[in-house]
C-alpha cells in the first residue's frame, strides 16, 4: 500500500514536471517562429495547462478505467471551486469583477450544463466529442477575438508601450492567467535544440506520470476495494488540482484575486471541452447513472453556488471561503466513509 502511493506521489511529480516542460518548450519554439505570444498564450499554454488531466484520462480509458477519467474530470472541477478557491477565500477574500460574473462565469455554466446534457444517456460519444472540441474551438476564436479589438481600442500612446495582459486592468481573467508563463518564457534564453529537447522531454514525462498516476490508483483502488469513480473524483481530482491550487494561492497573495477567479473558471471549462472532449473524439466514455445522479449534481450545485457567493459586494469573502470548504469536505466525507472502517 504504501509502495502504491509513493509511486502515485511520484507520477504526480513527473506528471507537472513534463507539463511545465511541453508549455516551455512548446510555447519557445513557436515564439522563435514568430507567433504571436496572444496566441501562443490564449492556445498552447493554455492548453498545455490541462495536459496532465488529458494524458492520465487517456491512460484510464487504455486500461478500461471510464469511472477513473470521468471522476477525475468532474472531480477536479468540484474541487476547483470547493478546496482551492474556498482555501484561497479563507486565507485572503477574493475580490471579483464585475466583467468575470457577467462573462467568464456564464460560460463556465454553459459548459458544465452541457457537459451533463451530454453525458446523461451515460455514453459520452465520438461525436460529443466533437461538439465538445467544437466549443473549445468558439472558445478560443472568441478569446483572441476579444484580445485583439481590446489591443486595437487602446489608444496610440498605449500601443507604443503594450502592457502584458496580467499588467491591464482590463484584460480578461484567461489572458492575465497565461501572461506571467509567457513572460517567463519570453525571457528565457534558450538555444534552439534545447527548446526542441525540452518539449521532447515534456511529452515523455507527461506519459511516464500519467501512466504511474493511474497504475498505482487502480491498485490502491483495488487494495482498499474503493470504487474507481471515487478513486477519481478523490485523490486523482485533488492530485490533477494542486498545480491550480498554488497558481490561486500566489494569485491571491498577490492581491490578483480576479486573475485567481479567472485560473479556476478556465480551468474547469478546458477539463471539460479539451481533455472530455479529446477523449471522447479517441474512444467513448462509459458514465455510470450515480455518476449523473449524484456527482454531476454536486459538481454544478457547486458552480451554482459561486455566484450569489461572489455577487454579494463581488467579493468571495472568508465567511463565502469557509462555506465552499467545509461542502468540499463534507462531500469527500460522504465518498469516503463507506470504506472507513
Amino acid at each position: 500500500m504504501l509502495l502504491q502511493v509513493l509511486v502515485f506521489l511520484l507520477g504526480l511529480g513527473i506528471l507537472y514536471m513534463g507539463a511545465d516542460w511541453l508549455v516551455q518548450g512548446a510555447s519557445s519554439v513557436a515564439l522563435r517562429f514568430g507567433i504571436r505570444p496572444l496566441v501562443v498564450g490564449l492556445t498552447i499554454v493554455a492548453l498545455g495547462t490541462s495536459m496532465p488531466e488529458l494524458l492520465l484520462n487517456m491512460f484510464a480509458m487504455l486500461l478500461g478505467e471510464d469511472g477513473l477519467a470521468i471522476g477525475n474530470v468532474v472531480g477536479s472541477n468540484i474541487a476547483n471551486i470547493g478546496l482551492i478557491l474556498g482555501l484561497s477565500a479563507t486565507l485572503l477574500p477574493l475580490a471579483i469583477s464585475r466583467q468575470t460574473l457577467l462573462r467568464e462565469y456564464p460560460m463556465m455554466m454553459a459548459v458544465m450544463l452541457l457537459f451533463w446534457l451530454l453525458a446523461s444517456d451515460l455514453l459520452l460519444s465520438r461525436l460529443d466529442g466533437v461538439i465538445l472540441l467544437s466549443g473549445l474551438s468558439m472558445f478560443m476564436a472568441w478569446l483572441i477575438f476579444d484580445s485583439v479589438s481590446h489591443a486595437r481600442s487602446l489608444p496610440a500612446e498605449d500601443k507604443q508601450t503594450p502592457l502584458l495582459p496580467h499588467e491591464d486592468e482590463n484584460a480578461g481573467p484567461a489572458e492575465r492567467r497565461v501572461s506571467q508563463l509567457i513572460a517567463r518564457i519570453g525571457s528565457s534564453r534558450l538555444a534552439p535544440w534545447a527548446r526542441v529537447v525540452l518539449l521532447v522531454a515534456g511529452i515523455g514525462a507527461l506519459a511516464m506520470g500519467a501512466q504511474l498516476m493511474v497504475t498505482s490508483a487502480i491498485a490502491i483502488a483495488e487494495l482498499l476495494q474503493i470504487h474507481p469513480v471515487v478513486i477519481g473524483l478523490t485523490i486523482v481530482a485533488i492530485g490533477t488540482s494542486l498545480p491550480e491550487l498554488a497558481a490561486s494561492l500566489m494569485c491571491a497573495a498577490k492581491k490578483e484575486a480576479d486573475m485567481s477567479i479567472g485560473n479556476i473558471l478556465g480551468s474547469n471549462m478546458l477539463n471539460v471541452l479539451f481533455v472530455i472532449g479529446a477523449v471522447a473524439l479517441m474512444e467513448p466514455i462509459q458514465v455510470e447513472q450515480e455518476t449523473i445522479n449524484v456527482h454531476f449534481p454536486v459538481m454544478l450545485g457547486f458552480s451554482v453556488v459561486l455566484f450569489p457567493l461572489a455577487r454579494f459586494g463581488y467579493e468571495l469573502n472568508r465567511a463565502g471561503g469557509i462555506m465552499l470548504l467545509a461542502g468540499f469536505v463534507a462531500y469527500m466525507l460522504y465518498l469516503l466513509l463507506p470504506y472507513i472502517g
